[in-house]
């Protein structure tokens, strides 16, 4: 955003717009200084279910942010709306990430440390997740691949998100990464890129047991897979459950496929 922040000391009324930061902060042990969590911040589930609620990640209660008197407020560029960090940034210091990348998520779990005065914390958080991800196995050869994030329309993860980049990183080739962000993907074009893989989100749609015959009625040769979308979406602290996961999902997917050749 071009714009630079200026805290006098370490910030004691931090509110959070973005749920996996949101985790990220209580896992830095802030979570008494965290006053204000969007309705989207789940975890971890018993602090901030106790936590003010300001609205949504893209309709926030300027009244209640107001109320709580933040210090600093913590968003992102992708999952919360320019019109509103604009309106939130003439009146606090709001301080926003834009995350691609695991290094990207690795560099905000850093900054977020050395605002919030924890950068011990961070970096042991950091070199943790680095050691982890050295440790991911991924499918080869590749597997050509398609995640669904939505329903009605079918919506697929194209290029330029964090979703995109663990897919890479997993060896499943996401065959939509010709086309930007989430695009809409029809049935037919679905039909006529047969993946071999089809991974079906958890959130922010809940796709469930009962749509793989529907996706299965498309592509019949792919696999199809309901997948935690929590574990390839959150870029906070939750990526220490990740890697765990996603080498399950490599293993299972090349079992598969090699019984099916």
């Amino acid at each position: 955003m071009n714009r630079q922040i200026t805290l006098d000391q370490p910030p004691q009324r931090i509110v959070s717009l973005v749920p996996s930061q949101t985790e990220l902060l209580f896992h830095l042990g802030l979570g008494e200084k965290v006053v204000g969590v969007t309705k989207f911040c789940i975890h971890p589930k018993e602090q901030t279910k106790n936590k003010t609620k300001v609205g949504g990640t893209k309709n926030f209660k300027f009244d209640v942010i107001k109320e709580l008197k933040p210090d600093l407020i913590i968003g992102n560029k992708e999952e919360n709306y320019q019109e509103g960090i604009e309106e939130l940034a003439r009146h606090y210091p709001v301080w926003m990430s834009d995350i691609y990348t695991l290094d990207d998520a690795l560099h905000m779990m850093k900054s977020v440390g050395e605002i919030t005065g924890t950068q011990e914390e961070a970096t042991a958080l950091t070199h943790s997740l680095q050691l982890q991800f050295s440790n991911l196995k991924p499918a080869s050869p590749p597997i050509s691949s398609a995640y669904f994030v939505w329903r009605n329309p079918y919506m697929a993860v194209g290029n330029h998100n964090f979703i995109d980049h663990l897919l890479g990183l997993c060896g499943f080739s996401n065959e939509f990464s010709h086309l930007s962000r989430y695009p809409s993907i029809s049935a037919e074009l679905l039909r006529e890129t047969d993946p071999k893989l089809i991974l079906l989100s958890s959130e922010p749609y809940p796709f469930s047991e009962k749509h793989i015959h529907e996706f299965a009625a498309i592509c019949p040769d792919a696999v199809v897979k309901i997948v935690d979308g929590e574990l390839f979406s959150w870029y906070g602290s939750r990526l220490l459950h990740s890697v765990p996961y996603l080498n399950n999902i490599v293993n299972e997917v090349q079992a598969h496929l090699g019984s099916t050749k």
